[in-house]
């Protein structure tokens, strides 16, 4: 027992060798936790619609704005996971106007709107990082206003979970003070030019849209079971040259095909012990934090697993619905990859010369 456990701390040792992104992982999870809890409680949550998740919509707008945000001081740290709640009740309530619309006059499904939040993650880029956030939490929030329903009379469940989810982010973050040192954005690779002058985020903001609208109309053939982790997949895969999003590509099919089968196996003990496979959830998220950036598929494999554990803590244990996280999330990463190949592909450029 001791020696597994001695080479599981060496290990976290190599990836996070200075445990300031262990820090940045416990502050994800309490995040997640305290908003969670804030959004069960009866006197936040009496004036929202029945059938409306307030804490999970408050848990996924503070957990991706702890994600997405990278300062160094509590300040700028505090006033960034502000900007980014928003960011993500922003992008819920841009779907809740959009997808009724939609169907309305249309007849077109909800997931068209992620497109416009599939462009807003490539293309805010150019904003530095604080851009690059917003830019995710606008997908994350409309992913999550899609995932859970929501529709044009729910206006006041977003703010109350814009709402509880800058206390729940913040308070960590002024808590985990100078211990915590973040990590940039490398592994993304270094934003150049388009050879015919385009600028490069707003190529990717491309590419990733055309990868989304592709899904979705592949969706309108096949049926997909969750469409929303292929177009997921497809958005976070696109890099900042053609080569960096195949490397992405690898790295994200790489880790879902361990984490999946690591969480199918847990599934057998979800409903005996839910309480551990929620700690397993949660050190898989720490271990997220840890990996990101430079070790993409832990990261992706860590976060498959704590999806699948969570949903089949939560009721979900069909066998088909927990695989197409697998092959959904295979199937939008290629796309995301042929469309970075095939739409305005992006080169490196070195001393001024585009390398072919």
């Amino acid at each position: 027992m001791h020696r597994p456990l001695a080479s599981f701390i060496a290990w976290l040792d190599r990836i996070d060798p200075q445990l300031h992104r262990r820090i940045k992982g416990l502050r994800l999870v309490t995040a997640y936790g305290i908003a969670a809890a804030l959004g069960t409680l009866h006197d936040v949550s009496r004036d929202v619609p029945t059938g409306i998740s307030l804490g999970g919509l408050a848990a996924s707008f503070a957990l991706w704005a702890s994600v997405s945000e990278a300062r160094t001081t509590r300040a700028t740290s505090s006033r960034d996971l502000l900007i980014l709640c928003l960011a993500a009740a922003g992008g819920a309530a841009l779907f809740t106007s959009l997808a009724p619309l939609l169907r309305a006059h249309f007849n077109a499904g909800g997931e068209w709107v992620l497109a416009s939040g599939a462009f807003a993650v490539g293309y805010l880029k150019r904003y530095g990082i604080l851009g690059a956030g917003v830019g995710s939490q606008i997908y994350i929030g409309q992913l999550t206003a899609y995932s859970m329903g929501l529709g044009s009379g729910d206006y006041v469940a977003i703010a109350l979970a814009a709402s509880i989810a800058i206390v729940a982010a913040v308070i960590p973050r002024l808590l985990s003070g100078p211990a915590e040192h973040p990590a940039t954005m490398a592994a993304m690779g270094p934003i150049t030019g388009h050879p015919r002058g385009y600028p490069a985020e707003l190529v990717m903001g491309l590419q990733a849209t055309a990868a989304t609208l592709l899904i979705v109309v592949l969706n309108s053939f096949l049926g997909l079971m969750e469409s929303a982790w292929a177009i997921t997949a497809c958005v976070y895969v696109i890099g900042a040259t053609a080569a960096g999003t195949f490397d992405r590509v690898r790295r994200r099919i790489t880790g879902t095909l361990v984490g999946v089968p690591l969480a199918l196996i847990c599934l057998p003990f979800a409903p005996q012990v839910p309480l551990l496979i929620w700690c397993a959830a949660a050190l898989a998220m720490i271990i997220y934090a840890m990996a990101l950036p430079e070790r993409y598929d832990i990261a992706c494999g860590a976060f498959a697993f704590t999806l699948l554990v969570t949903l089949a803590v939560n009721g979900e244990h069909s066998m088909p619905m927990l695989l197409a996280r697998l092959w959904e999330t295979v199937l939008g990463s290629v796309i995301g990859g042929a469309m970075a190949m095939l739409v305005l592909p992006l080169r490196a450029q070195s001393t001024g010369t585009t390398v072919r």
